[in-house]
């Protein structure tokens, strides 16, 4: 009769085969020998999931898992690779272009703004100062020669003082105050055209005869009646028809010369001349507004007197053209402001020159004295100043036709003097 009454009397682990699946063997339990499951005949199962529909065993999707980036290992101390580090790529806009840093094009506006207002610069000062010139008319009531090939300007070198104190015409050694009359030193037709730009000096004591006056010395029609009067006798006496007038006075051609830093001359010989101001030695040298003045006014020390002064006023208006042109007046705004100023200060020009023509014979003047011009004086038979007839009406066809290129050395010789230089 089996113990414990209702039952068999056996505990549970009595028979570890018959409940051993329940409770577990011998094994798992303590003093067992540890291997889950050893001594299971037949261990639990996953019994697989059954589609209602279909009754087969569904297939469970198993979740994968995205293997997370190693970071790269750092440098080692004592060597080894350095880390390399990801650079991520620009990002693209529209169009698939990369974006360009801020920075960049910051500075880019900032550079466009400077040409610009730079160029601005460079128009309106120009317009600016040939707003402030004086304008005269120069056309004679007289008939004049028809239109020509080219331009031909003419320049007077006038030696008014208006505008100058007492202290400045002291400076420049140019005697009474104010305007104290109407006489020039200085007359030079400026001719370009197809071929080399031409200045050809006429000596102011020339000889020709003057409307009204007779034969008499060619300033003084400037001294009668003004640019008029002048434009009139040189027409008369050369056939040149004179298209533009560019008038100087002392303060502009001495504002000039110090607007561009001074000009370099080169006198043949030491000049001491106290009726035109000047003390110069011989040789090149560098020299102020005032200095240049008295140098291109003397002609009572020199072997050829008045054609030596004509010689040495075309040797320093070239000299200023020349530093003109040069790079720096353009990229120094002071220096282009003040060559502005001077070059429009004490000048008048004929009414009808714009600023087209005056800005081509401001490029004219810088080529004359090089290889691509000519200075010239006007051929004479003596220095009584009489014209050389034959001589100067040859030089004076080669300018009506424009073929400055083709005028022979012993036409244009820089005193006017045949075979003398």
């Amino acid at each position: 009769m089996p113990e414990g009454g209702g039952g068999s009397g056996r505990r549970p682990d009595d028979d570890d085969s018959q409940y051993g699946w329940l409770y577990g063997s011998s094994d798992d339990r303590p003093g067992g020998s540890g291997r889950p499951g050893a001594g299971d005949p037949e261990p639990t199962r996953m019994i697989p999931r059954l589609d209602r529909r279909t009754g087969r065993p569904v297939q469970e999707e198993r979740t994968t898992a995205i293997p997370r980036e190693r970071p790269e290992p750092r440098e080692r101390a004592g060597g080894g690779e350095p880390p390399r580090r990801i650079v991520q790529p620009p990002r693209e806009t529209g169009g698939g272009r990369p974006r360009r840093p801020r920075r960049r094009r910051r500075w880019g506006r900032i550079v466009l703004l400077v040409l610009v207002a730079w160029l601005v610069f460079l128009l309106v000062v120009p317009i600016w100062a040939v707003g402030r010139i004086d304008k005269v008319d120069i056309a004679p009531d007289a008939e004049r020669p028809d239109q020509q090939p080219g331009r031909t300007y003419l320049l007077v070198g006038s030696d008014s003082r208006k505008g100058l104190s007492e202290a400045e015409n002291r400076r420049l050694g140019t005697g009474g105050v104010g305007d104290v009359g109407q006489r020039t030193d200085t007359i030079m037709l400026l001719h370009t055209g197809a071929g080399p730009s031409m200045l050809l000096s006429i000596p102011r004591d020339s000889l020709v005869n003057v409307p009204g006056a007779g034969r008499t010395k060619i300033n003084s029609a400037f001294a009668r009646g003004g640019p008029e009067l002048l434009v009139q006798t040189i027409e008369e006496n050369t056939g040149v028809r004179v298209d533009d007038y560019v008038e100087i006075g002392f303060g502009g051609f001495v504002n000039a010369v110090d607007a561009v830093g001074g000009i370099t001359v080169c006198p043949r010989e030491r000049m001491v001349d106290p009726k035109a101001n000047l003390r110069i030695r011989k040789g090149c040298q560098e020299v102020d507004g005032v200095t240049a003045l008295g140098y291109s006014r003397s002609r009572y020390v020199s072997r050829y007197g008045d054609l030596d002064r004509a010689r040495r006023q075309r040797e320093v208006v070239s000299a200023i053209g020349a530093e003109v042109k040069s790079p720096w007046t353009f990229l120094n705004p002071v220096r282009y402001f003040r060559v502005n100023q001077a070059a429009t200060s004490s000048l008048r020009i004929s009414e009808g020159t714009g600023p087209v023509a005056l800005a081509r014979f401001g490029l004219a003047m810088t080529r004359v004295n090089g290889t691509d011009g000519l200075t010239c004086g006007m051929p004479i038979a003596d220095q009584e100043v009489n014209w050389d007839r034959e001589r100067a009406l040859a030089l004076l066809a080669y300018v009506k036709e424009d073929r400055t290129g083709d005028i022979p050395e012993d036409l244009c010789t820089p005193t006017g003097l045949a075979g003398v230089d």
